[in-house]
C-alpha cells in the first residue's frame, strides 16, 4: 500500500541511536543539552496549543522526581529522552475520567512551563506532527513496559533498567528482558460494495469500527484475520492481503492492517466478544465520515481504522 506510512503514528525517520544505548560514555554526552518529554500515567506533555509535544531539560526538577528514563533517539538538535513522572499527585487525580476510553481530562503541574498540560495522546495524536506522534507513541510504550515488568518473569526477582531503557536484568537469577510488542490484527472485510464494523461493549454510543484480535502464538497475520472475523461475527473470510501497520501504544500493540474478502453475508454475533456487528455500504460509510449518519460515527480520527477506511472509501488501498 504506497500511503501505508502516512498513518499516524506510521513513522518519521527518527534516529534511535541503538548504538548509543551500548555505550554509556557517549550517551552521557548526548544528554548534555538534551531534551526530555514527561509522562504522567501515559499522557504526554503537550505545548499550549496541544498540537506538539512540550519539552524540558533532563534536569528539570519535576523531570528529577522520577527514577528511571528512556533514550528516545536524537535529531538535528541533540539527544531525545523522556521520563514518567507518574507518581505526581494533581488536585482532581481521582476523576472518573482519567484512563476512560474517552478521557477529555487534562492535568497542569504548577512547576513546569504556563499553559502546558498531560493529555491523553489518543485525543491528540491526529494532530501531531509524524515525528511528535512517533516520539510520543515510542516513550508512551515502552514507559508503561517498565511500569508493568518490574520483576522478573523467570524467578520473580527485582529487574532493573539498562541499555538507555531497553532492556531489563534481574539482579536474582540474571535474567535479561526486553520491551514486548503485541501483534493486533485489524480488518478491512469486504463484501461487494460493503465492508464489516462492529462495536465493542462500552463504547460511545454510535462508535463502530474494524474488527480486530491478537495473534495467537504459531499463528500467521492471514490465519489470525480469518479466525477473528469469525469468532466475533461469524463471516468467513477467503482471500486475505497485507495493507498496512500502526504502532499503537495502548499500551504495546503494533495494529497489521489486512484486507479480507468475505464469503458469505450472514452475520452471527458473539456476545461475548463484541457487542454488534454490521455491514455498512460505501455511501452510508461516506455519510457517517461527513456527519450525516447520527445513528453511526466512524472509527476515532488517528487510528488505522479509520485509515483504512478512507482509503477505501477513496479507492487507494494499492
Amino acid at each position: 500500500m504506497r500511503l501505508a506510512e502516512t498513518v499516524t503514528f506510521g513513522g518519521s525517520g527518527l534516529d534511535r541511536a541503538e548504538d548509543i544505548r551500548r555505550a554509556p560514555e557517549e550517551l552521557a554526552k548526548l544528554r548534555k543539552g538534551a531534551r526530555m518529554l514527561l509522562l504522567w500515567r501515559g499522557k504526554p506533555l503537550l505545548n499550549p496549543e496541544r498540537d506538539a509535544l512540550a519539552w524540558v531539560s533532563p534536569d528539570h526538577p519535576v523531570a528529577m522526581q522520577a527514577a528511571e528514563e528512556v533514550f528516545l533517539g536524537r535529531d538535528a538538535q541533540g539527544g531525545l529522552f523522556a521520563r514518567d513522572v507518574s507518581d505526581w499527585e494533581p488536585l482532581g487525580a481521582d476523576e472518573p475520567e482519567i484512563g476512560a476510553f474517552v478521557d477529555p481530562s487534562e492535568q497542569s503541574h504548577p512547576d513546569l512551563p504556563k499553559g502546558t498540560a498531560f493529555a491523553e495522546l489518543r485525543q491528540v495524536m491526529s494532530g501531531l506532527t509524524p515525528r511528535d506522534a512517533e516520539l510520543a507513541a515510542m516513550a508512551k510504550a515502552i514507559l508503561e513496559w517498565h511500569r508493568s515488568h518490574r520483576f522478573c518473569s523467570k524467578c520473580g526477582g527485582a529487574t532493573r533498567a539498562r541499555k538507555a531503557g531497553f532492556q531489563r536484568k534481574c539482579d536474582t537469577c540474571g535474567g535479561m528482558h526486553f520491551p514486548r510488542t503485541d501483534p493486533v490484527v485489524i480488518m478491512l472485510i469486504t463484501h461487494g460494495n460493503s465492508v464489516l464494523v462492529g462495536r465493542s461493549h462500552g463504547w460511545p454510543e454510535g462508535m463502530y469500527s474494524l474488527l480486530a484480535g491478537f495473534v495467537d502464538p504459531g499463528e500467521c497475520l492471514e490465519a489470525a484475520v480469518r479466525r477473528e472475523v469469525w469468532e466475533e461475527a461469524g463471516v468467513r473470510v477467503g482471500r486475505v492481503e497485507y495493507l498496512a501497520s500502526q504502532p499503537w501504544p495502548f499500551p504495546m500493540s503494533l495494529m497489521f492492517g489486512c484486507w479480507g474478502e468475505a464469503l458469505d453475508h450472514e452475520i452471527t454475533v458473539d456476545v461475548d466478544e463484541i457487542e454488534d456487528a454490521l455491514w455498512v455500504s460505501k455511501e452510508d460509510m461516506m455519510a457517517s465520515f461527513a456527519g450525516e449518519n447520527p445513528a453511526l460515527k466512524p472509527a476515532r480520527k488517528g487510528s488505522i481504522a479509520q485509515f483504512l477506511l478512507q482509503n477505501w472509501l477513496a479507492d487507494t488501498l494499492d
